[in-house]
Formats: structure tokens, sequence, C-alpha cells
């Protein structure tokens, strides 16, 4: 398995996923604007997607893939059936009862979530409301995460990458066909979540099917690998998931700012995942089965080795898309959202916490691509220690922050809380001798920082004044983002080829 050739098929996927995401954001921004009736919807969003993002890109894989690969590896096929049947089966009976748990006690998850909402009881009460309708995604979302971890395994990237194209459209044919016959409109958005769940399943079924590991229902869960990912699982949430439960808790700092504080901070949020999701999501997929195939074969030095290019290929493609992102904060937001609902206003507070965000981009794909390194050798402990510093840290700078940058602040922090995961992660692989820099890597930082200038360099010279980019018509600005963003990525890559790197020197073989 050619590990470039598989990131470029789950990154292309993602990218589908994220253009579609942003239609999906650009159209709601237009129909609802940034105000009440969506910072009710993001909180309630919030829950579901949360648990999208410890259980699909987060502490569920990091906890079943290693079991489910060292299975595939050593026991055969019928006992990894057996034991993604009962996983399935034990997981099924688990979020069941979180769902029904979550519609009862939706008053307090709201309160909690959002306890600023609590002094206007018409959109507190809305919240409660579209809590309810999007809590059984979780049922449906957390099945799609079980099967993704198995296609992975299997090295079927492509499958679950194309899933989150289905929630997109889902919403966008809520918001567009529903809303209208919804009062208010907004409810149709939560049921755009729950039915796009069910299609994501749905989409999954058939390919588990063709590998014949379909888990099948039973009764029984006694397969002593149940037991060790349960034991691993409840600390890997804490462990890969800090820049989660940071967002959370921002989101509760959020509700006592001014009105679509919690908005602002979405979009912003939103602009990141693309890179995060294209790059740290696909390599720590692709990552994954791979160094735990390596750790099950004991070979420590292939290990390392995959680390290595792991965090070369992240510095290449992270780093430029930090600084673009901050260096083009004003048309990325006017062009993706500046259209009916959405003011000018709500573009420079949207940018002002797209640029804080920036700052700690780099720190957020490195983790996701670094946390891997202890959950491939089952090392729990480590991680979770480091999140719960970070955690920690990360809540003293909102707190620090909150006053001067206002929802501003809250961003700096989860982006510096991210680095500081990143760097103690980094340290603590290389000083336990798990990870080992190969030769060439002040040479190699230079050379892409240069880059990096001169790709910095020729955004900021070609995009012009903010005020154009508030006025411009929608293919005026569609147009020259792409111009700008072409520009950028040809300087960038061609001061890379010019100091000498080639495509090839990145290509590498995976574990089969």
């Amino acid at each position: 398995m050619n590990l470039l050739k598989a990131l470029a098929a789950v990154s292309s996927m993602t990218l589908l996923s994220r253009i579609l995401g942003f239609a999906r954001d650009t159209i709601i921004a237009r129909v609802f604007g940034a105000g009440a009736f969506t910072d009710a919807f993001f909180v309630a969003f919030k829950i579901p997607n949360l648990l999208r993002r410890l259980f699909a890109e987060g502490a569920f894989s990091q906890a079943f893939v290693p079991i489910l690969a060292e299975y595939k590896n050593r026991r055969g096929h019928d006992a990894t059936k057996l034991l993604a049947s009962q996983v399935g089966s034990a997981l099924t009976l688990a979020l069941v009862a979180v769902a029904l748990l979550g519609i009862v006690a939706a008053p307090w998850v709201a309160y909690v979530s959002a306890p600023g909402f609590h002094s206007d009881p018409d959109k507190f009460a809305l919240t409660v409301t579209l809590l309810r309708i999007t809590f059984p995604y979780i049922v449906f979302i957390s099945l799609v995460a079980l099967a993704a971890g198995i296609l992975n395994t299997y090295s079927k990237f492509s499958v679950p990458a194309f899933a989150p194209v289905l929630l997109n459209v889902s919403m966008i044919g809520a918001t567009l066909g529903l809303a209208p016959h919804f009062d208010p409109p907004v409810l149709a958005l939560g049921w755009g979540v729950a039915l796009g769940g069910v299609l994501q399943l749905a989409w999954m079924l058939p390919h588990l099917t063709r590998i014949d590991m379909l888990p099948r229902p039973t009764r029984h869960f006694d397969d002593p690998g149940v037991r060790r990912i349960l034991k691993l699982m409840a600390p890997a949430t804490l462990g890969v998931s800090v820049a989660q439960i940071s967002l959370l808790i921002n989101t509760i700092f959020a509700s006592f700012l001014a009105s679509g504080s919690v908005s602002w901070l979405y979009y912003a949020d939103r602009l990141m995942e693309f890179p995060t999701g294209m790059l740290g999501v696909a390599l720590g997929t692709i990552l994954l089965p791979s160094l735990a195939k390596h750790y099950a074969d004991d070979s420590p030095t292939e290990y390392s080795k995959l680390l290595d290019w792991g965090l070369r290929l992240t510095l290449l493609l992270a780093l430029p898309s930090a600084v673009a992102l901050a260096v083009l904060a004003v048309p990325l937001v006017a062009t993706l959202f500046h259209y009916g609902a959405f003011t000018a206003h709500d573009v420079t507070m949207t940018q002002q916490a797209l640029i804080a965000y920036s700052l700690g981009l780099l720190g957020l794909i490195l983790v996701k691509v670094l946390a891997p390194g202890f959950y491939a050798r089952q090392n729990i402990r480590t991680p979770v220690k480091i999140a719960l510093l970070t955690l920690f840290a990360t809540q003293l700078m909102n707190l620090a922050f909150i006053g001067p940058l206002g929802h501003a602040g809250l961003a700096l922090a989860i982006g510096l809380g991210a680095c500081l995961n990143a760097g103690l992660l980094l340290h603590l692989l290389k000083k336990h001798g798990v990870y080992r820099p190969q030769p060439g890597w002040i040479g190699y930082f230079l050379r892409v920082l240069v880059a990096v200038g001169l790709m910095a360099g020729t955004l900021a010279l070609g995009m012009g004044e903010a005020h154009w980019w508030l006025a411009a018509h929608f293919t005026e600005r569609v147009l020259r983002l792409a111009l700008l963003v072409g520009a950028g990525i040809a300087v960038y890559f061609a001061a890379l080829g010019a100091m000498g790197f080639r495509p090839r020197q990145f290509a590498r073989r995976g574990a089969e």
C-alpha cells in the first residue's frame, strides 16, 4: 500500500466533504445569519459533533483500530469478525441508552453547554428542542466510526472519508427545502443532522458486507479484546480530545459574550477544519493501522521512520496552510459567508477568531499525527497526562485572553494549547526512544520556511484592501480568491522545487 496515494485518496474525499461543508455553511449563513437562532443550533449541534470528533477521529479509533489490527494480523478473519460483532453490539446498546438519556436531560445539557442562554428563555427553549432532535445522531455517527475503523484496518480508506459528504447534503437539503415548513425555520437543520447520520451508516454497510466484516448482533461480550478496548477508551477519550473539550468549554465562555460570539467561533473553526481534516485527520487515519502493524511485528526502526515521514509531511503542508489562513482571513470569510444576514461586522469578528486559530493550526495537526505514535503501542497513560496538563493550561489562557481579546482570545487559547500538547508528545516520543528523527531536519525546516515566506508575500500583495472583499459581488470574490490561492500554491511549490524538493522523496509503503 502506497501511503502517499492513500493520503491523496482520503484527502480528496475530505476535500469534497469540506467543499460541501462550506457550501452548507454559506447557505446557513445566508438564510439564518449569525444570531440567536444560529447560536442555539450550533450549541445543539456541538454535542453530537463533539461525539463525532471523539469517536470518528479520536478515542474510539485509537482504542479499536490497534486491537483490531492485532487480531487481523495474528488471529485470523473469524476471530476479527467476532471481535467486531461483540464491540458493535455493546456499542449499540450503550449508544441507545446515551441518546435516550440525552433526550430526557436536554434542558440540563443545554444549561451546562451554554449557561449564558438561560437568561433568554426563548433561546434556551430552542436549544433544548434542537438538542432533542439531534441527539439520535450520536447513535448513528458512532456506529459509522465503528465501520470506519474496520474499513481502515482493511485499507479501505476512501469509503469512510466519503461518508461526511452525505451529512452535508442532508443539511443543505434541509435548509433549502424544509426550513420554510418549520417554525422557527432553524428546526429543519436539526432534522437534517439526524437524517445525515442515517445516510452515513447506510453508506457503510454494503462495503462492510463486501469484505465479510459486517458485525452481527450478539448477546455475548466475553472476548478479551472487548475488555481491552473498553479499558483503552476511557483515558483515550481525554488523551486525544483536549482541543474538542476546550472548544466545548469555549462555548460556555462565549455564551456570556456578545450575541453572535458562538457563531463567529463556529465559522472560524469550520475554516480551520479544512486543513485539519484534509491533512491531520487523513494522516492519522492512514498512519494508525500501519503503526499498529509495525508494533505487532516488533519493528521499532520502521515505526520511527513512519512517524518521521508523517511529521515531515505535516510541516510541508500544515505550515503554509496556517499562514495562508491568517493572511487570507478576510477574503475567505467574505467569499464564503458575507451574504444575506451575515454582515460586515460578522466578517470582522470571524476574521479575528480565524487569525487566532491559525496560530495553533500546526499544533492541532501535529497532535493528530503524534497521538497515534502512542496509541498504536497501546500506551494510554502518557498522552492522558499530557492532555490533563494541556487542558489546565488552556483554561488559564482562556481567563487571561478573554478580557482583552474577547471571543478571539478563546480561539487563541485553543491553538496555543494544541501547540503545547504537540510539543510534549514529540518530546516524550523522542525521550522514550520511540521516535528517532532522521537526518537533515534543520535544512528541511529552513527550506520550508523560505518557501512559506515567499508564498505569504505573494498573498499579501495580491489580496488588496479588505473593503473590496466586502463590496465585491460573489463571482468577483470567487475568481480573485481562486487566483490568489492558485498563485500562492504555485509560488510555494516552485520555491520548494528550486530548493530540491521532489514528490518521490515522500513516497512510502505502509504495512500490508
